[in-house]
């Protein structure tokens, strides 16, 4: 087999549910073993637990993945190609900070063997010949994945007092704000693309206004010219019906270009009517980005309220614990006064019966 495991350890595993993307669906009855391993071949890492002989994770580390710590003794990370978010509860705090530690390890490992396969690459000019991480490409079965030194000197414990670590809900507001901040963020590309076409269009038509005002004033000249020219041939030509129709096809043409000039000038309120629109459209942009910074603090002040939450149930739990031990030895001294007393009424007894 060119893969071997290199470091294992047991865990619940549980998938997001792919409805709702919001809630932990286990995919294991109990503790099952997952194991980091290595392929020396393809040079590739993945993460593999298998529940019998079903594959309950199948997952390839990529440099972009990030393995998230939602509590004390749950984790998570998102796997872009099986299209899914897998999640591991483990009996205790160190299993899970030593998982988080050959994730990044081995992430950090895959994303250098990524760079150099890179660099051969630019080398050789060769198309990679790499395969799809997602396939299970070596057989293996539960004998196969082995625990760790750890696992294997610690003595077995039943399935019923195995301790489970359930997926808390840090994750739902979590995945709620992140929600609420992408559909701003995505609100606000909008408006910033449209604020760009807008402004475009703006110098666009202040470029058309100017062209509009050198046409204008160009006709205002030529109408002064003609009215000047009709006043010459009134007073020059001796045809004055012939002036008076060339004054008629003037006075036309003047009429035509103040119906130009007419429909230009509306053109320009139109103008004028966009950019209004542009305006508020920018003042609209401005109220949804301090919207997204408003959400953003209360975002973070949610999570420092969770936080507190989460540190006061720990401390209530330990407090419990120390309870119930506490109750457990006052317990045990009533029991041997019980028994003692349960021997003094037996000697007293005795010696009446003998005197």
């Amino acid at each position: 087999f060119r893969e071997q495991p290199i470091y294992s350890t047991r865990a619940h595993v549980f998938q997001i549910d792919p409805n709702t993307k919001k809630n932990w669906v286990p995919t294991s009855k109990h503790a099952v073993t997952v194991s980091y391993f290595y392929d020396s071949t393809r040079n590739v890492y993945r993460i593999i637990s298998l529940d019998g002989s079903k594959a309950i994770i199948n997952s390839t580390i990529t440099p972009n993945m990030t393995f998230t710590k939602t509590s004390q003794k749950f984790g998570q990370w998102a796997d872009s190609r099986a299209n899914t978010v897998y999640g591991l509860g483990f009996s205790s705090e160190h299993h899970l900070s030593k998982f988080a530690e050959k994730f990044q390890e081995f992430k950090e490992a895959a994303r250098l063997a990524k760079e150099k396969s890179q660099e051969k690459m630019e080398l050789t000019s060769t198309p990679s010949q790499e395969s799809a991480g997602g396939d299970i490409q070596s057989p293996l079965t539960p004998e196969s994945i082995n625990g760790t030194d750890d696992e294997r000197t610690t003595p077995e414990v039943t399935q019923n007092s195995e301790p489970r670590a359930e997926p808390t809900q840090n994750a739902l507001p979590f995945t709620h704000s992140s929600t609420i901040s992408k559909h701003w963020e995505a609100e606000l590309a909008t408006l910033k693309g449209n604020n760009a076409k807008l402004t475009a269009a703006l110098l666009e038509s202040t470029a058309n206004v100017k062209q509009w005002k050198q046409q204008l004033a160009a006709y205002q000249e030529e109408a002064e010219r003609l009215h000047k020219r009709v006043t010459e041939l009134e007073c020059v030509s001796s045809q004055a019906n012939a002036v008076h129709t060339h004054k008629t096809e003037l006075n036309q043409t003047i009429q035509e270009l103040e119906s130009t000039l007419k429909k230009k000038e509306e053109e320009i309120e139109g103008l004028k009517q966009e950019i209004e629109n542009a305006r508020e459209l920018q003042a609209q942009r401005d109220s949804l980005t301090q919207k997204l910074q408003e959400v953003e603090i209360r975002n973070k002040d949610l999570e420092g309220q969770l936080s507190d939450l989460e540190q006061r149930l720990e401390k209530s739990q330990n407090e419990q614990e120390a309870f119930r031990n506490n109750l457990k030895i006052f317990l045990e001294i009533l029991d041997g006064k019980i028994f003692e007393l349960a021997e003094l009424r037996d000697n007293l007894t005795k010696l009446i019966e003998c005197s």
